[in-house]
């Protein structure tokens, strides 16, 4: 599939195996794709190996930030007017958005089965996943001295580095809420805040853990393993929390909004095993399909405890803008 690696990898879960892009239909014909912004044109070198690959298929792409795509997807349709055929957004409160708007369509059971359990929906497709981490500097923490719960860390003595004006931080605080109501939530935010040392990002989170300068953080998993792929010896880990908003699994999806089959089965080019592969090894992404081994350095699945949450209700970020507001942290 144009310049995607082709290696396959070892599942870590029992589902449906990843689809080799051999055993596709080929695509023909045009269609407009509303891609959100992130992973650094990786997601752009997908999209031209598909290009690539299906020489009879023209794909127009429409790139902004995912927030904003999802407002002028919902706008459009107001209006009484569809300009996007496919929507890949890099978080799925977008597209719960796009759903609580009732504009995606359903999506076949082969499609959604070739899925991990746990991240079948009937109208999007999670591509890739990441999970919540806490990244601990090695020469100044050890594992067991991190909490396993991490309503536990406010008051915990503990260092702690943050960003809480990044967008995966605000999706964690929804998820949160959802799952242990706003008081609680509120209390946390308002111990984070009483000594956390503040980032403009989650990778200056975990560089910041890294230089010593805080003793750990709140970052997604591959901010530690990115700065880890280019300096192996960082002294910077990851430790995670135990079936709660700190383990959560976020994800970035895709969902149609035309009929036919074209935008489906542009999908399944996302969802098989080159390009699950690519977007592991690359963007240290978790595939979530079977067949595709997780990024180096980071466990299986099967071996961290996230909680169960229904990833499109992360699109409801206003209660948590407005209680991150109110308790001072915006």
């Amino acid at each position: 599939m144009g310049s995607l690696p082709l290696a396959p990898g070892i599942g870590f879960a029992q589902s449906s195996k990843a689809v080799p892009v051999d055993e596709l239909p080929p695509l023909e014909g045009e269609l407009t794709l509303y891609l959100g912004r992130g992973e650094g044109g990786l997601y752009e070198n997908v999209l031209a190996a598909v290009e690539e690959r299906n020489p009879d298929f023209t794909l127009n792409i429409r790139r902004g930030p995912t927030a904003a795509l999802a407002n002028a997807i919902v706008a459009e349709a107001e209006a009484g007017v569809r300009r996007a055929d496919v929507f890949w957004a890099v978080d799925s409160g977008a597209i719960g958005m796009i759903n609580a708007a009732g504009l995606a369509r359903d999506l076949p059971d082969d499609l959604t089965h070739q899925l991990q359990p746990g991240f079948r929906y009937p109208q999007w497709a999670p591509v890739t996943g990441r999970i919540r981490t806490l990244p601990f500097n090695t020469e100044r923490l050890s594992a067991d001295s991190i909490p396993a719960a991490v309503m536990s860390l406010p008051g915990s003595g503990l260092e702690i580095g943050w960003a809480p004006a990044y967008a995966s931080f605000q999706s964690f605080v929804t998820a949160m809420r959802l799952l242990e109501g706003d008081r609680a939530t509120a209390d946390w935010l308002r111990g984070i805040n009483e000594t956390a040392t503040s980032y403009a990002g989650e990778l200056g989170v975990v560089m910041g853990v890294e230089r010593g300068e805080v003793q750990l953080g709140f970052a997604n998993h591959y901010y530690t393993l990115r700065l880890k792929s280019g300096m192996p010896d960082a002294r910077v880990a990851m430790a995670f929390t135990n079936n709660d908003a700190g383990c959560l699994v976020n994800a970035s999806g895709v969902l149609a909004l035309a009929g036919g089959d074209l935008p489906i089965d542009f999908i399944r080019y996302l969802l098989t095993r080159e390009v699950q592969t690519y977007l592991a090894n690359e963007a240290f992404e978790i595939p979530l399909v079977a067949g595709v081994s997780t990024p180096q350095g980071l466990p299986d699945l099967d071996r961290i405890a996230p909680p169960e949450i229904d990833l499109t209700l992360l699109a409801d970020l206003r209660p948590t803008l407005d209680l991150m507001r109110e308790v001072g942290v915006l």
